[in-house]
């Protein structure tokens, strides 16, 4: 067998031992999941051990991974709840940290670099901080809400921005085609919004136990078809992904309570029982620790570009934190801001594809969004006392159930 063979059957066994690591240390410290995820593909890939190595099968349900973790961050934004005040405010703060995050590229590439970096500072990695709200139950309370706010703003944004840019770059016929792609979308959330979903729903529910499974087949064929679109335009397939779980939440937003409960616990079981660890496992398979190491100026940058996500994403998060929030829940809540890597991957792939990015410098971003996942939500969630109030709810469990 082949490296890339090995990872199909050495992913799936990491991706078991991730959580029973992330179990057994949560007695002396509680840590998200993804950290040992990044750093047991780090350990297995061609940077260590050379046990597993990139390979076509691996890198394509890698994409579809992400393209799943995006979909689910789509899903989960209750856009109601952040439109208005908190939505304006989270935008306001990432044209902020984008002015300031270009600044920072202009030191380190006073070219078009510049931008690619600026919009991978501005970043935040929505999709990536759903599961540890999720787990800390924070996802309903106010705190929750405006991190999700920031997040979806600092997801999105940033995907629109690089299609901007890759527009202007290429010709005015690509700036219209990201226009088109958006207008298409536009139509299909108010297609979502205004149709009738009553005999949609009863069909979701007549195949939830049955080998049909229509719900989840409706949602594959959703996602299918936005990514496609994206692709087929020439643009990020995320940004389809992320239109996708959208307009899966406007769908399933009249239907049954137990009903939707059920079809989204497949939905998740998919997500991040299957596809999402994988693309976690295999970006740490693929860093390309070599190519930062023999870098001295880029080994350089790793420190400066985390402690650069924190200042800029970490500042302009301050704007969307509440007037009564004290200095716990404003650091908590700006180290969870600053929490990036699926955007930073994507637009410094992008940018080292374009030819505007030093693939060193590519690597030192990454490098960046990895300790950023490391460590960031880390001491974010212990600043919260996540610890001290799920501990509290698994003991008033039963054994079996933990």
């Amino acid at each position: 067998m082949t490296a890339s063979e090995i990872g199909l059957v050495l992913l799936p066994l990491l991706a078991v031992a991730a959580p029973l690591l992330a179990r057994g240390i949560r007695p002396v410290l509680r840590v998200p999941i993804i950290v040992f995820e990044l750093v047991l593909g780090i350990i297995v890939g061609p940077a260590v051990l050379g046990w597993v190595a990139p390979g076509e099968v691996l890198d394509k349900l890698s994409d579809l991974g992400l393209a799943m973790l995006f979909f689910m961050a789509g899903s989960e934004i209750d856009f109601r709840a952040i439109a208005g005040r908190p939505l304006v405010r989270s935008s306001l703060g990432w044209l902020l940290g984008l002015m300031l995050g270009i600044g920072i590229g202009f030191l380190i590439a006073p070219d078009t670099g510049m931008i690619v970096i600026g919009i991978a500072l501005s970043s935040t990695a929505l999709g990536t901080l759903m599961p540890i709200l999720r787990d800390a139950r924070e996802l309903d309370t106010p705190f929750g809400k405006t991190v999700t706010a920031i997040g979806a703003v600092g997801e999105f944004l940033p995907l629109i921005a690089i299609s901007i840019f890759l527009s202007t770059r290429r010709a005015p016929v690509a700036a219209a085609i990201l226009l088109t792609f958006v207008v298409l979308a536009a139509l299909v959330i108010l297609i979502a919004r205004r149709a009738p979903h009553g005999r949609l729903h009863a069909f979701f529910a007549a195949t939830l136990h049955t080998s049909d499974q229509f719900g989840v087949r409706f949602v594959l064929m959703l996602i299918a078809g936005l990514v496609g679109l994206s692709v087929v335009l020439d643009l990020d397939m995320l940004l389809g992904a992320f239109v996708a779980g959208a307009v899966w939440r406007i769908i399933m937003a009249r239907a049954p309570e137990s009903d939707a409960a059920a079809v989204e616990s497949k939905l998740e079981a998919i997500a991040f029982g299957f596809l999402v660890p994988i693309f976690f496992l295999y970006t740490g398979v693929t860093f390309e620790l070599g190519v930062l190491l023999a870098s001295p100026l880029a080994l350089s940058l790793v420190p400066l570009f985390l402690i650069a996500l924190l200042v800029i994403r970490g500042a302009a998060a301050q704007l969307s934190a509440s007037r009564g929030a004290g200095l716990r829940e404003r650091t908590a809540l700006g180290m969870l801001a600053a929490t990036g890597l699926p955007i930073i991957v994507a637009v410094t792939a992008i940018g080292v594809d374009e030819g505007v990015l030093d693939s060193a410098i590519a690597a030192a971003l990454v490098g960046a969004g990895m300790l950023s996942v490391l460590i960031y939500p880390l001491v974010a969630m212990i600043l919260r006392g996540d610890r001290a109030r799920l501990d509290a709810a698994e003991q008033a469990l039963p054994q079996g159930e933990l």
